[in-house]
């Protein structure tokens, strides 16, 4: 079968600036989890609730067992012992022997046991020869459910699942200078390949095969999985299946796209591996873009609120901001770090004498709700942005000058945080100053007065951001070929990739060194067989921890070389980041409001970023612009919408809208990096900042165009219907005068 060894050892075309990774995927050459098809594989399907919550009485298999094809149906009964993965205890995490739900405390199993607890739950699992056996039979498992009510997101009597709070220095008793409220729904990942898994046992008994004839030999698992972390995977698994991390080996083949969305394996994966050792068969699952829609990890499902108050001088001198977030009914690996981020980012870029951040966190009858690009930094700067708007807004400044005046200099960066971490080294001013020059601030401000006076409703909005990239190690082994070979290098990463260009961004972190061409070193990754342990691709921290890591190891076998070490030679680093590179970007745009529709134009967006030292500007451009337009979904369109009895409106692309290419408007695009003072490479973070300066800035003008009518932006997302009801309260707007 294939491993992500056969996939990017033929990467050795020289590609001047290009990603190497391209041609192999544009020739229809990729190898997915779909495309791998072993003798003997089954092909399995899982039977979801259709209810949000209720009493589980039983589930009838008879009917599903019986059809010509089918080879087992799996419940909770016939896979006992399983739950679910433990969860990363960043925040402490109060309530797991609780009953933060009605019915059934958190994790809970991956099967539903006693009580259902959301649309999509698994009640059951379908295996079969073919697919349309699978789901013909799926299609007659019956499940007997008393329905019962379900407990919505952000439900104010909600039990806590876990909460955090930062402070530093104390508030002011007055009332604030100005205060918002924002909400962000939840999002769906969709990403170009949903979940997807294949498991396959060696050593363990096969149909046909004669008793005992795997005696003596230890069983090993053999995982497939479309995933982000491949070693993290590997070692959730071993630990469900009770057995050493050694036996079970973990390959990330091609990746479409994970977004946050397969950081972790869930409910499916461990009961795949149990099912395949029971069957001694390859399993495989592919979810639809349906069944992901109801049941995999969503995004953001968040509120927030915050206060500010300025002195009589116009500065600011404290920030409150509280958050509240969603877990839905189970608990991802990272479910806590989106509360985390949001409040430890306050004050972001601004340098504020009291701060107070608090966030918590509460379940609800509806899928979980994990890490999404940004995962907590943009309910950070959305919240901080709009902050200082209203603020500007009620004292009549120039919110432009505001900020100017409140940002930290570069000379006082690194600094410390209320919540204990330190900002990176960054020119927040230079790079303020940067981004009024490349949008024409002053100049739209006056096309705005100008167009205002004729009718026109025209906003202008600034997000200013700053992003925390990932902490703790990563690895990397590097050797020097001999043979036939001499002269060229194999890289091994802990890191991983869905489409980033990681092989491309390595071997241009290493050939210099190593003084060879980047074709010289293939790049692999994704096998917990052929690559060091390592964390995997998780915010933005692949290029400024993964790249120092190989810097690290060019360096080290460069040195061992000219010292006389003879090839092949391997070497092997761990660099662990002993703090936390923090990225930086500015984002202004304006915006056109139509009176009579609702409509919103972006008439220019402009956006300036610092991500430290740019190892390939190419892939640097990339991943703003694919950042850019998940931050227009998020702002503009998408929305994942649950009814009072807790059922999914939004279950297919044809209700969740995701942005076209038609959506994503021209953006001009400036850097103003300042080398992270976190790692030996000077990278910082890139991938996630479209998705926390762009809504922010939305945000802000569609508020700034509705401002003289007195009215406020509605909540994400900022859609045509939503404007166009802002606009009804005004009789100037009404179609109907």
């Amino acid at each position: 079968m294939h491993s992500p060894g056969d996939a990017t050892a033929a990467n050795h075309s020289n590609v001047p600036d290009g990603r190497r990774e391209d041609v192999r995927l544009l020739r229809g050459e990729g190898r997915f989890v779909g495309d791998l098809n072993p003798p003997g594989m089954l092909h399995a399907v899982f039977v979801r609730s259709a209810h949000a919550h209720g009493r589980l009485r039983g589930v009838d298999m008879a009917a599903a067992r019986a059809l010509p094809g089918v080879v087992a149906v799996f419940a909770a009964a016939d896979l006992p012992g399983l739950v679910m993965p433990p969860v990363n205890a960043l925040l402490p995490i109060t309530p797991l022997s609780g009953t933060p739900l009605p019915g059934t405390p958190l994790p809970g199993t991956p099967f539903a046991q006693g009580n259902v607890l959301a649309v999509g739950a698994p009640l059951a699992l379908v295996v079969a020869h073919t697919l349309a056996a699978a789901q013909a039979a799926a299609d007659l498992v019956w499940a007997d459910i008393d329905e019962l009510p379900a407990q919505p997101d952000h439900a104010t009597d909600a039990a806590p699942v876990a909460s955090v709070r930062y402070a530093q220095g104390t508030l002011p008793t007055t009332p604030p200078t100005a205060s918002v409220r924002i909400a962000a729904p939840r999002l769906a990942p969709c990403p170009l390949e949903p979940r997807a898994a294949l498991l396959h046992w060696q050593g363990v008994e096969q149909a046909g095969e004669k008793a005992g004839e795997h005696a003596g030999e230890a069983p090993r698992l053999q995982a497939w999985l479309s995933t982000q972390t491949p070693e993290r995977a590997r070692q959730m698994l071993a630990a469900s299946l009770n057995m050493p991390p050694a036996q079970v080996h973990v390959v990330a083949p091609d990746v479409g796209g994970a977004f946050g969305g397969k950081a972790a394996i869930g409910p499916e994966e461990l009961v795949l591996a149990h099912a395949a050792r029971h069957l001694g068969a390859p399993l495989r699952w592919q979810a639809t873009r349906m069944e992901d829609f109801a049941s995999a990890p969503h995004g953001r499902a968040s509120q927030a609120q915050g206060a500010i108050w300025l002195n009589a001088d116009g500065d600011i001198t404290a920030i409150d901001a509280q958050f509240h977030f969603s877990l839905g009914h189970w608990l991802t690996y990272s479910a806590v770090v989106p509360a985390r981020n949001a409040a430890r980012i306050v004050p972001g870029p601004y340098r504020v004498a009291a701060v107070q951040a608090q966030a918590h966190c509460t379940a609800s009858h509806a899928a979980a709700v994990g890490i999404y690009r940004g995962a907590g930094r943009p309910e950070a700067a959305i919240l901080l942005e709009r902050l200082v708007d209203e603020a500007a807004r009620q004292t009549g400044q120039c919110p432009l000058a505001l900020r100017r005046r409140q940002l930290w200099p570069a000379a006082a960066l690194p600094a410390a945080l209320p919540g204990g971490d330190r900002l990176d080294a960054m020119d927040l001013p230079g790079l303020l100053d940067r981004a009024e020059a490349l949008f024409g601030y002053a100049a739209w401000r006056a096309r705005q007065q100008r167009q205002r006076a004729a009718g026109a409703l025209l906003g202008i909005g600034i997000g200013l951001y700053v992003e925390p990239c990932g902490q703790g190690s990563e690895s990397a082994t590097l050797t020097a070929l001999g043979g036939a070979d001499v002269g060229r290098y194999l890289l091994a990463t802990g890191a991983t990739a869905q489409g980033q260009g990681r092989e491309t961004a390595y071997a241009r972190i290493a050939a210099p060194v190593l003084g060879c061409a980047e074709w010289q070193i293939t790049v692999l990754h994704g096998d917990t067989a052929t690559c060091p342990p390592g964390i995997g691709a998780l915010a933005s921290r692949s290029t400024a921890i993964g790249g120092s890591a190989v810097l690290l190891a060019a360096r080290q076998l460069r040195a061992e070389l000219d010292a006389g070490a003879t090839v092949p030679h391997r070497v092997a680093v761990t660099f662990t980041a002993t703090h936390e590179a923090w990225a930086a970007g500015c984002v202004m745009t304006a915006v056109q409001i139509d009176r009579a529709t609702g409509e919103l134009q972006v008439l220019d967006l402009a956006w300036v970023d610092d991500a430290g030292v740019a190892v390939h500007p190419t892939l640097l451009r990339g991943q703003l612009l694919g950042g850019l337009a998940q931050g227009i979904g998020a702002a503009l369109m998408e929305r994942i919408v649950y009814d009072d009895q807790g059922q999914l409106l939004t279950g297919s692309l044809m209700d969740y809208a995701l942005p076209r290419a038609a959506d994503v408007p021209p953006v001009r695009l400036a850097s103003h990096h300042t080398p992270s003072a976190a790692n030996p490479l000077g990278a910082k973070g890139v991938g996630e900042a479209g998705c926390i300066g762009v809504p922010a800035a939305l945000l802000n003008a569609v508020d700034d165009a509705l401002a003289p009518l007195g009215r406020r932006a509605p909540d994400f997302p900022l859609s045509a219907a939503r404007l166009w009801q802002v606009l009804q309260d005004d009789p100037a707007c009404s179609t109907n005068r």
